[in-house]
C-alpha cells in the first residue's frame, strides 16, 4: 500500500507542477522560485549600504533641525542650559529693525542678482552652443567661477578690485575719472555683491547648454525655411522650449542667494556696513547666534529664513503653469 500511494503521490505532483518545476507539495502547492530568497537578500544589502546615508540625515539634518525648532521657542545663550519663552522670541522679530533692514537687502539682492545672473549664464551657453572649436575649454573656464565664487579669498580679492585704490578705479583712473571706494559707498556697495552673483553664472550655464543641445534643429531649420530671423527663432523656438530649464535654474538660484553669506561677511568685514547696506539675513542670523550669543532668537530667525524660502519656492511652482512648457 505503501509503494501505491507513493506513486499516485509522485504522479499527481508531476500533474500539477509545470515542465521543468519541481513537484508540488501534498497541498497542491508549488515551491517558491529560485530567486525568491535571493531578491530578499539583495533588500537586506541595500538597506546596509543605505544604512550611512540614513544615519547622516537623522544626526546631521534631522537632529539639527527639531533642536533647532525647540531652541526657537527659549532664550539660550551657548552657556547655560535653554530657558523656554514661547513665542517671545517671534514677537521679538516684528520690533528689530536690523532684521527688517536685512530682509530688505536680501530681497533686493535676490530680485536683482539671480535674473542678471540667468541673463549671462543663457547668453553665453548661446555662444557655446555655436560648436566652436575648443569648446571643452571654454566650458570649463566659464564653469571656474562657480567653483571660486563662494569663497573667501575671492570675496577678499572683490573687496580689493573694488576698493579706492582697487583695479576698478584704476581702470576709470586712464580716462581721467575719479573713482570712489565702491565697497565703502552705501550706495554702490549692495552692487558689487550683485556683480560677484553674477559672475559666478557656470553652473546655470552648463545646465543651459545642456537643455539647448536637447533642441531638435529641425525646429530651427523649419522656422528659417519659413523667412524667421535668429531673434524671431530665439523668442519662438529657443524659449518656449528652455522654460523647463529655465525654471529648474531659476528656483535653484533663488534658494542659494537667500542663503549668501560668505561674500557680505568678508566684504563689510562681518559687520553689514556701510550702513547695514550689505547685512544680509544670514549675515545678522550669524551675529545675533554667535556674536551676540542669541542662539534661542538665531534660530527663530533660520525657522524664518526657512518659511520664506519655501513660500518663494511654492510661488515659482505655482506660477510656473502660466510660462512653462512641457513638451510632452
Amino acid at each position: 500500500m505503501s509503494v501505491v500511494s507513493e506513486l499516485r503521490r509522485s504522479a499527481s505532483g508531476r500533474r500539477g507542477s509545470p515542465p521543468g518545476e519541481p513537484p508540488a507539495d501534498d497541498a497542491g502547492v508549488p515551491p517558491a522560485p529560485r530567486g525568491a530568497t535571493k531578491g530578499r537578500g539583495d533588500g537586506k544589502m541595500a538597506a546596509i549600504f543605505l544604512a550611512p546615508w540614513f544615519l547622516g540625515l537623522a544626526l546631521i539634518t534631522v537632529g539639527p533641525m527639531l533642536a533647532s525648532a525647540y531652541l526657537s521657542f527659549t532664550d539660550y545663550d551657548l552657556l547655560q542650559a535653554p530657558h523656554w519663552i514661547g513665542f517671545d522670541n517671534f514677537t521679538r522679530m516684528w520690533e528689530d529693525p536690523r532684521l527688517h533692514k536685512s530682509l530688505v537687502v536680501t530681497f533686493t539682492y535676490v530680485v536683482t542678482a539671480v535674473p542678471l545672473q540667468l541673463a549671462a549664464a543663457l547668453g553665453l551657453a548661446l555662444l557655446l552652443d555655436r560648436g566652436m572649436r575648443g569648446l571643452a575649454f571654454y566650458r570649463s573656464v566659464f564653469y571656474l567661477p562657480s567653483l571660486l565664487g563662494g569663497s573667501v579669498a575671492v570675496a577678499i580679492l572683490w573687496r580689493q578690485v573694488f576698493g579706492v585704490d582697487g583695479l576698478v578705479n584704476a581702470f576709470l583712473g586712464f580716462f581721467g575719472i575719479q573713482g570712489e571706494g565702491w565697497v565703502s559707498d552705501p550706495d554702490t556697495a549692495l552692487g558689487t555683491l550683485v556683480l560677484l552673483h553674477v559672475w559666478t553664472f557656470g553652473a546655470p550655464m552648463i545646465i543651459f547648454l545642456a537643455g539647448l543641445r536637447q533642441i531638435p534643429e529641425m525646429y530651427y531649420e523649419a522656422a528659417s525655411i519659413d523667412g524667421a530671423g535668429k531673434l524671431r527663432q530665439f523668442r519662438a523656438i529657443t524659449v518656449p522650449l528652455l522654460t523647463p530649464i529655465i525654471f529648474f535654474n531659476l528656483v535653484l538660484q533663488i534658494i542659494g542667494a537667500f542663503q549668501s553669506f560668505t561674500q557680505a561677511f568678508v566684504v563689510s568685514g562681518g559687520s553689514g556696513g556701510p550702513a547695514d547696506s550689505t547685512l544680509f539675513y544670514t549675515l545678522y542670523l550669524y551675529q545675533k547666534g554667535f556674536g551676540a550669543l542669541d542662539m534661542g532668537y538665531a534660530s527663530a530667525m533660520a525657522w524664518l529664513l526657512l518659511l520664506i524660502v519655501a513660500a518663494m519656492t511654492a510661488i515659482n511652482f505655482l506660477a510656473s503653469k502660466y510660462w512653462v512648457f512641457y513638451n510632452d
